[in-house]
């Protein structure tokens, strides 16, 4: 992983510095709130509900065991002993004390972390493959070029006051874990003639316009890849509209002109742009890659893993849900669940933290992983130590074998601390998640991803779940719309409303109602929700969710 040189450490340094002496002159009185609005933005400092939340970037979402520590540190002493994983490779710490945070952000320089461009109009956390450089079916490790962004784009000129925010995220693989598709730019890893280069996607994103990004470019050169970005961002910033901020977002710039429109100007601008690099990218590149070199995996045999399965149903049942297929036909990628049934989808605690940080130094090579899930994964573990790493793990509370399950909710923090939410988020998850638990029928209906999102802005990624729900203010009162077949992956797609929403206390069973439904309609064990959906449509499953509207209809 990336290692900051003497230049990141001085930079972060003064940018800390920077933002201690403006704390000091909001607390006295120097700026007035709306004074120190941008300038807390600038640093991912937000003032939510209750309290100021502050908003820690984790690029492409790798870690090693000391910066994950740092979190947990962050979280036990400066905060109410947890943090919140997002679904943008962020984590969220909900209640610090605005004369605290100059003194958390400095413990995260410490370790090379920071707040910066996690919050404002700008270019955001590159988010990538939770996966990278550990996924079999990977064609090139994305993280290198993530950095390359990151770098790029850090207090970028040009592109600082955007109309509104930019997000980026970038796939290796051809199975798309990164959700590239609903992204303001979307970069895929593709081959042409045996040379690895992007397809690039723009103009996706969900909110109250959820859209599918559209190719601008089927393959464009590594090398290309700055002046590409830049000139995509310069035709944005001269296009975007930035009378509404509802419509100032790339999606709809690409909706009101059209792709070729938007095509024909990225490429005028590339021809200019490209000019002006003369190389420095690329051997910038040259040197971050050198830090990405993936560790040396050791050999030996793995009986003691299938020994374990054979003879322990418990890890046989958490190995089935929450290993994926490495590179290396020895490792396993392991998925740790911070999805217990009942808890808040994405938090961990300080403790937890620092136990997933150990477990990563014996038995991970030493890194993490955060996906834009909210779980956590070590990328590399031998299969002989997974019975041990288990055993671990269910010490801490996080052995729950449920990845990919209904009860692995995607959930937004909600009403419990947003200031633009419309309604609770959290809550419900929690409901589904114990319910099915109860019911003990996750295992048996399989792969089924449900997202929440507790307003219109869709942070919850409800548009792309396979049961999306929506919750909604209808006069004082919260309401959820449930919205079928979304997808984030490679084919994806956005969910369809079924009809009217539901009250708090109806969304529960109402899920219940499709997950039986779903049941009776597949054709066999292994034909997932998403497949069933697509194969016979709504009808049936709104059927089972407003059965009084047929009956009057009967």
């Amino acid at each position: 992983m990336y290692k900051y040189n003497d230049f990141d450490t001085a930079f972060l340094a003064e940018r800390n510095a920077q933002f201690r002496a403006q704390v000091e002159r909001r607390i006295d009185g120097s700026l007035t709130e709306d004074e120190f609005k941008p300038l807390r933005l600038m640093n991912g400092l937000y003032l939510q509900l209750h309290a100021y939340m502050l908003r820690v970037a984790i690029p492409y979402g790798t870690l090693n065991s000391d910066q994950m520590r740092a979190l947990a540190l962050l979280a036990e002493k400066w905060d109410k002993g947890y943090g919140h994983f997002t679904t943008r490779q962020n984590i969220q710490y909900n209640w610090p004390k605005l004369r605290d945070v100059p003194d958390m952000l400095d413990a995260l320089a410490e370790v090379g972390l920071h707040a910066i461009q996690t919050s404002g109009n700008t270019i955001r956390n590159v988010t990538s493959d939770h996966f990278a450089a550990a996924a079999k079916d990977e064609l090139t490790d994305p993280r290198p070029y993530a950095e390359l962004i990151r770098q790029w784009s850090t207090d970028h000129p040009e592109f600082q006051f955007l109309g509104r925010k930019f997000k980026i995220a970038i796939t290796g693989s051809s199975t798309d874990r990164a959700v590239t598709r609903a992204h303001d730019i979307g970069l895929r890893m593709v081959e042409r003639d045996g040379v690895a280069g992007f397809e690039v996607i723009v103009g996706g994103g969900l909110g109250r316009t959820p859209l599918i990004g559209k190719v601008i470019r089927d393959y464009l050169p590594q090398a290309d890849l700055l002046p590409y970005l830049e000139s995509v961002l310069a035709v944005y910033n001269l296009l975007g509209r930035r009378d509404n901020k509802y419509k100032a977002r790339i999606k709809i710039t690409v909706l009101e002109n059209g792709i070729d429109t938007i095509r024909e100007m990225v490429e005028e601008r590339f021809e200019e742009r490209r000019r002006a690099f003369d190389g420095t990218d690329q051997l910038l590149l040259e040197e971050i890659t050198a830090h990405f070199t993936p560790p040396k995996l050791r050999g030996g045999n793995v009986e003691t893993y299938l020994a374990a399965y054979d003879a322990d149903p418990v890890f046989r049942s958490w190995a089935d849900t929450n290993l994926a297929a490495h590179r290396d036909d020895n490792h396993a990628i392991v998925t740790i669940s911070i999805k217990a049934h009942g808890q808040t989808p994405g938090d961990a605690t300080a403790a937890q933290m620092r136990g997933m940080a150990d477990l990563a130094e014996r038995f991970g090579y030493n890194e993490l992983r955060i996906s834009h899930e909210q779980n956590v994964i070590l990328p590399h573990v031998h299969k002989s130590d997974l019975p041990a790493l288990h055993a671990k793990l269910k010490e801490h509370g996080l052995a729950t074998a449920n990845v990919g399950l209904i009860s692995d909710i995607i959930a937004c923090p909600g009403m419990d601390y947003c200031a633009l939410a419309t309604a609770r988020s959290i809550p419900v998850a929690q409901e589904i998640a114990s319910r099915f638990d109860e019911l003990k029928l996750e295992h048996d209906v399989g792969h089924l991803q449900i997202k929440i999102s507790g307003c219109i802005n869709a942070c919850g990624h409800h548009h792309v779940g396979h049961i999306g729900i929506l919750g909604l203010d209808r006069a004082g009162v919260e309401n959820y719309q449930i919205t079928l077949g979304g997808d984030a992956t490679e084919t994806a797609a956005i969910g369809t409303r079924t009809g009217p929403g539901f009250a708090y206390d109806e969304i529960v069973p109402a899920v219940e109602r499709l997950i039986t439904a779903y049941l009776s309609l597949r054709d066999s064990a292994e034909e997932t929700f998403l497949q069933t959906y697509r194969r016979v449509g709504m009808d049936p499953f709104k059927a089972a969710l407003y059965p009084e509207a047929q009956k009057k209809v009967a």
